[in-house]
């Protein structure tokens, strides 16, 4: 994803990744991602919760307003199965 990304953005079109797995978008460093530490295959969240869903595509579009430095990552605080608005770990 990351690598598409960049190629994206090559053309002028911003892009935010969402990531599930850390340590591979690291690697791959996507020109700005946010993680989530949720299952695999859900970066938008659970199955049917629409709100929450909404409420990371506002996350992800408050991202490419705000994020500046490239390859940044973001940690989200969010906990997976949990009452919103996406209940915050820590």
């Amino acid at each position: 994803m990351g690598l598409v990304a960049r190629t994206i953005e090559q053309h002028g079109i911003p892009t935010v990744a969402l990531s599930i797995q850390r340590e591979l978008t690291e690697k791959v460093r996507p020109p700005r991602a946010l993680f989530l530490r949720w299952p695999f295959g859900h970066p938008l969240g659970e199955p049917f919760q629409v709100a929450q869903q909404r409420w990371i595509l506002r996350e992800a579009l408050h991202a490419l307003e705000t994020l500046k430095t490239p390859g940044e990552i973001v940690d989200l605080p969010y906990l997976w199965r949990r009452p919103g608005p996406w209940t915050q770990s820590g």
